[in-house]
């Protein structure tokens, strides 16, 4: 790659590939958004370098890896460079911030006198979305107010169903207002848009969509209904309760803001039944609460226990969001 005439060449390779390997049509168009930048960066940046796509198949997956290779000088910071906005010289920079959003995974390797190793991975989600009966046994609820009525919600939520799995979530930007409200859907946007992803790939992957703002804090909870299991991860103080289950169960939280210093996450493995039920707050609700102050929660609707909890809680001093996910007998 030493050309804009390499690039352009880049963009055609990526386009024939994707559409071979059967990624839709807005899929390819954001395999060949990545292709761009990295061949730009290349030439811009890099000094030359080599790019290459590598069709996969593995544990029944396929997917396409894109490598970009340069022996140019390192980057500087590689989780600055992440951030969108940031620029060198005055172009857009490496553009890494976009290869973070529209590829599943990405593993960065920049060291002094060896140059910059860009390694991506966007995985085929044929029917992915596509949901299985099992869903039925699932019901969502949510409730989010913003703060004082302002415009902006620094909170936000996620809720995705597909095959016999699902994903929920509460996240919160640091403060309120715009700015909190900037963070807050930056994260929403890349959880909903790899959803299925494992969890520490997403909060890694949120970490970096969120390193220019503020940062959130985020709890996620995964379904997995053929087996009967509830995975979850959580940093910062975002509350979660879970009623129904025979086993004890330990939630563990770690502090930290995703985004700014947040540390991995500590994923658990729960059992999960269709007479749980799950509750995920903001800190805009107060956290001393127990089921025992609503005895006859679980047999509401969850919309209607996300309402519920909401008003019966609500400080009145943040932003709140209640998000609920009810297991529902057959």
């Amino acid at each position: 790659m030493n050309s804009s005439f390499d690039v352009n060449l880049a963009q055609q390779a990526a386009r024939t590939i994707s559409h071979t390997l059967t990624f839709d049509e807005k899929a390819s168009e954001e395999i060949v958004i990545v292709a761009s930048e990295l061949a730009s960066n290349l030439v811009k940046h890099g000094g030359g370098g080599t790019l290459t796509f590598v069709p996969l198949e593995t544990s029944g997956r396929v997917g396409l890896q894109i490598e970009s290779k340069d022996s140019g000088p390192c980057i500087a910071d590689v989780e600055k460079a992440l951030a969108d906005g940031f620029s060198t010289a005055g172009s857009l920079g490496y553009g890494l911030g976009a290869v973070n959003r529209l590829m599943d995974e990405l593993e960065i390797s920049s060291l002094p006198e060896h140059g910059t190793r860009v390694t991506c991975w966007r995985w085929l989600r044929s029917g992915r979305t596509q949901l299985h009966r099992s869903t039925r046994l699932l019901e969502f609820g949510a409730a989010t107010r913003s703060y004082r009525q302002m415009n902006a919600n620094g909170d936000a939520f996620v809720l995705k169903r597909w095959e016999n799995a699902a994903l929920a979530g509460v996240i919160d930007g640091l403060g309120h207002g715009e700015l909190a409200q900037r963070a807050a859907q930056a994260a929403r946007r890349y959880v909903e848009s790899h959803f299925d992803q494992p969890l520490e790939a997403i909060f890694r992957g949120v970490g970096r969509a969120c390193h220019s703002t503020r940062g959130v804090v985020m709890a996620l909870a995964r379904f997995n209904l053929a087996e009967g299991k509830l995975s979850f991860a959580s940093v910062g103080n975002i509350e979660a309760r879970l009623l129904g289950i025979p086993k004890p169960v330990n939630f563990i939280f770690r502090r930290g803001i995703v985004g700014v210093n947040a540390p991995n996450p500590v994923i658990t493995e729960h059992t999960w039944s269709p007479s749980g039920l799950l509750v995920l707050h903001s800190d805009g609700l107060r956290t001393h609460w127990t089921w025992k102050d609503f005895p006859d929660l679980a047999l509401d609707p969850a919309t209607t226990i996300s309402q519920r909890l909401l008003r019966s809680l609500d400080k009145g001093e943040d932003d709140a969001t209640v998000v609920v996910v009810k297991g529902v007998v057959p």
